[in-house]
């Protein structure tokens, strides 16, 4: 008769990014329970609302993260622009579309290098981040910042991106999307690779759903859900319809991501050949007084930046809920009859971003 044994995963461990812990209550070689504990990278971001003006807090709401920065920046200036009821110039719009889908490239590429290492995949790792690379050259050109970009605020965007540039960047993407292809075969096709994810954590389609999971980790479960379809920024522009995967596994998972960056590439040129000319900014007057919840699809998934003003230039509340936050319950439930050598890939297959959950 087996017996059960409790054995800690993380903080530190040599496939996190990031630290989570994680108790793992096994029988023999099987995990029956998972407990998760967080808190050991929490800044108290949110409570700096009250010690910086709203526009200043936009650089701090983009530290949040430090992969999908400019969304979470973005996030925060589109709660504040509805309670003061401003109207953010079409090609401010557009600009915020493109380069969110440009992190969504990089996150997705990130994570697929993650994923390959965790499972002792070293050149597809290196691979993955070579062409990332590619990606943050293009932000570091058009904001000035690799990671930090900078280049959203409260009314529109600090920055406009040169029409030469624009065409430029989109020629860039014919080669760029051929590398994708190659390293997305890989993903999808490797023998190796399919043998560790195929059948791996499971999440069904219902669970999935009633456990409130987001982004690709509800997409590989088949359900249906991208804020990009809600037509915040200029997506409501640009038509695409949300990457799906019936696997509910590992698998499934790691396929939604390679076939958005695919999506993302599809946007990034579909805004390009659209943006209009004009302004990039308006004149913000006034502070603001009321409360919104504002939402947008962070590569992981739904993010909310809830915002709240009385009239002065500080913010009275800022609260954010993130993907990663969301997705715990998720991953609670695909540990639970894992293996304990799958643990790794599991974790890493929701790509969970520890210092963007705990803020």
């Amino acid at each position: 008769m087996s017996r059960k044994i409790v054995m800690p995963f993380g903080p530190q461990h040599p496939v996190l990014p990031e630290p989570i812990h994680i108790d793992l209550v096994l029988e023999d070689e099987t995990v029956v329970e998972a407990i998760p504990s967080i808190g050991y990278v929490h800044r108290g971001l949110e409570t700096l609302v009250a010690k910086r003006e709203y526009p200043e807090y936009v650089y701090i709401a983009e530290r949040t993260c430090g992969i999908c920065s400019f969304i979470h920046g973005m996030t925060f200036c589109q709660g504040v622009e509805q309670i003061m009821d401003l109207e953010v110039p079409p090609r401010a719009l557009y600009l915020r579309t493109i380069w969110s889908e440009y992190s969504r490239l990089h996150s997705h590429l990130l994570w697929l290098g993650c994923f390959a290492d965790s499972m002792g995949f070293e050149n597809l790792f290196m691979n993955s981040w070579k062409l990332r690379e590619s990606v943050l050259d293009v932000l570091e050109e058009t904001t000035g910042g690799r990671v930090i970009q900078g280049s959203c605020k409260v009314g529109g965007v600090r920055k406009d991106i040169p029409d030469t540039v624009l065409e430029r960047m989109v020629e860039d993407l014919d080669p760029f999307e051929s590398e994708l292809k190659s390293l997305g075969e890989v993903f999808l096709k490797d023998n190796s690779i399919c043998s560790r994810t195929k059948g791996v954590g499971r999440l069904s389609r219902k669970d999935a759903y009633d456990l409130g999971a987001v982004g690709p980790t509800a997409r590989g479960s088949g359900v249906d859900i991208d804020l990009r379809k809600t037509g915040y920024a200029a997506y409501k522009d640009l038509s695409f319809e949300p990457v799906t995967s019936a696997c509910g596994d590992c698998y499934g998972r790691c396929e939604v991501r390679v076939r958005e960056l695919f999506s993302s590439v599809d946007l990034i040129r579909k805004a390009v050949s659209n943006i209009p000319q004009g302004e990039i900014e308006v004149k913000v007057k006034g502070n603001p007084d009321g409360e919104y919840f504002s939402r947008a699809e962070q590569p992981r998934g739904e993010l909310v930046h809830y915002v709240k003003g009385n009239g002065s230039k500080y913010l009275v509340r800022s609260r954010i809920r993130t993907p990663t936050l969301t997705n715990v319950p998720s991953l609670v439930k695909m540990l639970q009859g894992c293996e304990l050598a799958d643990v790794p890939v599991i974790v890493l297959s929701i790509d969970p971003c520890i210092g963007c959950m705990e803020r």
